[in-house]
């Protein structure tokens, strides 16, 4: 018997599709129909709920009191657990600056593990880092910051068995051109980000293969009228991409709303930048190696610096539109098609598409997730 999915709309990649039927075959998509095909059908029936893509956090270091960086498979499979109840069907571990053995370490444990996981999956590994510089260190430890160097990258890539997808580092460093021209040749994305870099050093990274601007705004040298920065850089230059914390914190709406309109939607990606209390009471937690506390809403270190977030991306897409600064299709593409393409994992997730993995989310008309479903399963429902 056939099987289908039922609801009042479909985020599809060419269009947004009003109620119809969408069939899932064997755990995969099949085709989009705006009439049952066949009478004795198995129907799901969501009426009232609208279906998108689950969503796809390119920028995450933790969940459920789990962090990437305690280098534990353990401590993986619950965080990949736990975001289904963040509408999160795909990510990318996150790592810190931190010692290159225990980096090396984290890459290899992320490489034997991510195809155990059984809840969202592990689609590759972002390296926030180490090669930034202090003034815009945030929560990452500047005795560990370095030049890029390619051969310790390529231990941790070797290390990993190749997840490793996107790297961020600053412009400023020595040897940036040659180590992103080499990297970005072997399919790893580089961003761009902790940095005091001017609109020139920027400019250079980018023009060597740099594509993605890491959290918007925060960790970078800002807007002004002599210099223009690294926040000019991203509002101003062509073909790249930039992450954004969309929790009310890190960025003003209004902020948010100016980079949408230069940039473009589809070249804004969602992101959390979720830290290890996601999803946990407030209180004491650690992020990396420094103490943080989580109240009101925000994870600051002690001495009141923002130290990531705790953030769900199903929050995200909401906020966004909340403030009216995004329609709802808008929304859903920059928290699962704009992150899957800037980190070049378009083709394993991000979208529906006959053929593909049936990882999608349900969501109520007000952008509250309803459930979210996993090889056609459901895994989380609110």
């Amino acid at each position: 018997m056939r099987t289908f999915i039922y609801a009042d709309k479909f985020f599809l990649n060419s269009d947004t599709k009003p109620a119809g039927y969408l069939e899932i075959i064997n755990d995969k998509f099949g085709n989009y129909y705006t009439e049952l095909p066949e009478k004795d059908a198995n129907v799901v029936d969501h009426s009232g709920q609208w279906i998108a893509p689950g969503l796809v956090d390119t920028h995450i270091h933790g969940y459920k009191n789990q962090d990437v960086m305690d280098n534990n498979a353990e401590g993986l499979k619950i965080m990949s657990e736990g975001l289904l109840e963040c509408g999160v069907t795909s990510y990318l571990p996150t790592t810190l600056t931190s010692t290159k053995e225990l980096l090396k370490d984290v890459a290899k444990t992320i490489g034997d593990t991510y195809q155990e996981v059984k809840g969202a999956k592990i689609q590759g590994i972002y390296f926030e880092g180490p090669f930034f510089t202090e003034e815009h260190k945030g929560a990452q430890n500047p005795s560990y910051f370095g030049d890029p160097d390619i051969d310790t990258f390529h231990e941790w890539q070797e290390a990993s068995g190749g997840l490793i997808k996107k790297i961020a580092l600053a412009p400023e460093r020595k040897g940036v051109k040659e180590f992103v021209n080499q990297v970005t040749q072997e399919g790893v994305v580089v961003a761009l980000g902790h940095s005091n870099a001017t609109l020139e050093e920027a400019t250079e990274a980018v023009e060597a293969g740099a594509s993605v601007f890491v959290h918007a705004y925060n960790g970078m040298r800002g807007l002004n009228h002599r210099e223009p920065g690294m926040v000019g850089a991203l509002l101003s230059l062509q073909h790249v991409f930039s992450e954004l914390i969309c929790d009310g914190h890190h960025v003003h709406p209004q902020a948010a709303e100016i980079l949408m309109e230069k940039a473009g939607h589809d070249h804004v990606a969602l992101i959390t930048d979720c830290m290890m209390a996601g999803g946990m009471p407030d209180g004491d937690y650690v992020l990396g190696e420094f103490p943080v506390v989580v109240k009101d809403g925000t994870a600051r270190m002690k001495e009141g610096n923002l130290a990531g977030s705790i953030l769900k991306l199903k929050e995200a897409i909401k906020n966004v539109v909340d403030w009216e600064i995004a329609t709802p299709e808008e929304a859903i593409m920059m928290a699962t098609w704009v992150p899957a393409v800037s980190c070049k994992i378009d083709d394993k997730c991000g979208l529906i598409r006959n053929g593909r993995d049936a990882d999608f989310i349900v969501l109520n008309p007000d952008m509250t997730l309803a459930a979210t479903y996993l090889d056609g399963e459901k895994r989380y429902e609110a």
